[in-house]
């Protein structure tokens, strides 16, 4: 049954087996029944019902939303954009949902090329858990290349950052449905195409800062003060081989602080590759992978382009607090350039004659993972939590021979580890309990709050993690409207869990709130209303039970079933006694009587 709520349940706490184990099961047929077809673009619960819905570009000139079902097929195609609402000669490129006007409902951000022109957007307003297909706006800038979509100016609803002209950047606010589009940076910034931009925090103040892909290929960080972004300095601004894919952030080494990902191809024609990290801070490109060769066959990634550059897709598939990554690889020692979708597991170094030991992790490649291989001609992988348990899945979209449209595949993650998890979801805090129309605040995707957890593991140790919440949006980034950070086997409550989230300009104090002792295995919706006061900032708390609470719930109703057995016999036993001591005592003579 899709998806299993998180009932709150008393929480108990048992260390069980850790085993390395993954186990992949196709369930398409469970998902879409037969359509399966299309591109995934983007994810977010679009009628407030605190389930993932899946948004899906058909033919390049339609949109449609799977709403997520208790029944199967679990998501159904409820909501549709079809291809006679836009523009003719209208190609979509990519989709973003999020509240754009500020009144709580989710609406659904296009963006799209007319005649190979430039970017053009178009904004479909939300309307009572569905769409207003007459009042859809057509923004009156046209971008060089897919927006980012991010809070930039703190008001906590998504404005639209991108280039305009050349090398001039803009932001469009649409509160009211008004368009206000305003210069946005204090320089000119000549921004690489397609571009890898990002919403992030970058120095570990909690608030979200500006990440943009220049031309050379460089990269510049532009740092939130107060609300106002400065050029810094904090990442290496040249990487080490020209031909680079798309920049991706996670906190690889679980030390709190964001590390910059960034894919790429030691020659031009991409027949030999690498995965180069940059710690905050540093100059420094480490190599994390470069070993892409499997029994004497070499892989490579896919050369980018810009309908599809070349991409990494983050997330902890086995809860260990380490992110992992799925990606797409082409077989470049033969004939055949067959494209397979692998996953990177996040490992320690294994060698200190390795370059990664300045970094203590490295990704090593699944080559044995025989259900992702038996999807030929792989486009695009990513994580998805299908049921809504904690573990994230994947999704994968192949390219059919005879088929015009791709294909999309659903494999469940059945990671035998009994790992422990926080799932965090910050919303708008626009409102709380009071929202106009009687609107559900929960789902409506929000870019840029960022979350961060200190706790003790198993050992004794301290560890922390940290990650932002839809820190990139263009160019099929596919990231989830939530954050699912791995404990690995730690049960232990989380000590510390800080959420931030952007500052208004000029607002000196920081916008961020801390929880403590937060039950692991469980789902907290940040709503942190009103903005400026993160003392009222509220959390509610869903736990959903592992398989070791299951196991030791089961095994705690045996002991105690046990036991009563026990007390039965003992207290039969008595019984039996006390009768027998009874009989005896009136068959005794009394001689007092005589």
């Amino acid at each position: 049954m899709y998806p299993s709520n998180w009932n709150v349940l008393g929480f108990l706490f048992q260390f069980v087996a850790w085993q390395h184990t993954l186990a992949l099961q196709d369930v398409t047929t469970d998902l879409f029944g037969a359509g399966n077809n299309g591109t995934v673009a983007a994810f977010g619960d679009f009628n407030a019902d605190k389930q993932t819905d899946i948004f899906i570009i058909r033919e390049q000139s339609e949109l449609v939303i799977f709403l997520a079902d208790s029944k199967a097929p679990y998501f159904k195609p409820k909501v549709h954009i079809s291809k006679g609402i836009l523009p003719s000669d209208t190609i979509l490129t990519s989709v973003v949902p999020g509240d754009y006007d500020g009144d709580s409902q989710m609406d659904v951000l296009l963006t799209a090329q007319i005649n190979l022109m430039a970017s053009s957007v178009f904004i479909f307003w939300g309307d009572n858990q569905t769409l207003d297909m007459t009042g859809w706006l057509k923004l009156n800038k046209t971008f060089r290349d897919q927006p980012l979509v991010m809070d930039f100016n703190g008001d906590m609803i998504p404005d639209i950052f991108g280039v305009t002209d050349p090398s001039t950047t803009e932001f469009c606010s649409l509160t009211n449905r008004d368009p206000v589009c305003q210069s946005a940076l204090s320089s000119p910034v000549n921004m690489r195409i397609p571009h890898a931009n990002a919403f992030i925090d970058l120095n570990k103040d909690l608030t979200a800062d500006l990440f943009l892909t220049t031309e050379g290929p460089k990269f510049e960080t532009w740092i939130s003060k107060d609300g106002n972004f400065s050029r810094g300095t904090v990442l290496p601004e040249d990487p080490p081989f020209p031909n680079v894919g798309q920049s991706s952030f996670a906190d690889f080494d679980g030390d709190g602080y964001q590390d910059h990902l960034l894919p790429l191809c030691l020659d031009e024609a991409c027949q030999r590759s690498a995965i180069y990290l940059a710690k905050s801070g540093s100059k420094e490109w480490v190599p994390v992978l470069s070993d892409f060769q499997q029994r004497g066959t070499v892989w490579s990634f896919v050369p980018g382009k810009p309908s599809q550059p070349l991409s990494l897709h983050v997330g902890d598939y086995n809860l260990d607090g380490f992110p992992d990554a799925l990606v797409v690889l082409r077989n470049t020692s033969g004939s055949s350039s067959a494209q397979q979708a692998f996953l990177l597991e996040n490992v320690p170094c294994t060698s200190s004659a390795l370059p990664c030991q300045s970094v203590g992790r490295m990704f090593r490649i699944h080559w044995d993972q025989s259900d992702l291989g038996a999807i030929p001609n792989a486009i695009m992988a990513t994580f998805f939590d299908i049921y809504e348990d904690g573990i994230l899945d994947m999704l994968v979209v192949n390219q059919v021979e005879g088929k015009k449209d791709l294909v999309i595949h659903a494999l469940k993650n059945n990671f035998e580890a009994d790992a422990y998890f926080v799932k965090v979801m910050v919303l708008s805090g626009l409102c709380s309990n009071d929202c106009p129309g009687n609107v559900k605040p929960f789902g409506v995707n929000q870019p840029g709050p960022y979350v961060m957890y200190t706790t003790v593991d198993s050992n004794g140790y301290l560890k922390n993690a940290s990650a932002g919440q839809l820190s990139q949006s263009a160019h099929f980034s596919l990231q989830l409207p939530y954050t699912v950070l791995g404990l690995g086997r730690s049960a232990n409550f989380l000590d510390h869990l800080v959420v931030g989230i952007p500052h208004r300009p000029g607002e000196a104090e920081s916008r961020k709130q801390e929880w403590t002792a937060i039950i692991p295995n469980s789902q907290l919706i940040v709503i942190p209303y009103p903005h400026n006061q993160p003392s009222s900032w509220s959390a509610k708390l869903y736990l959903t039970p592992s398989n070791s609470v299951l196991l030791t719930a089961i095994a705690l109703i045996g002991v105690c079933v046990f036991i009563l057995v026990i007390i039965g016999i003992l207290h039969w036993q008595e019984k039996k006694a006390d009768d027998r001591e009874k009989r005896q005592e009136a068959h005794r003579f009394h001689f007092d009587a005589m």
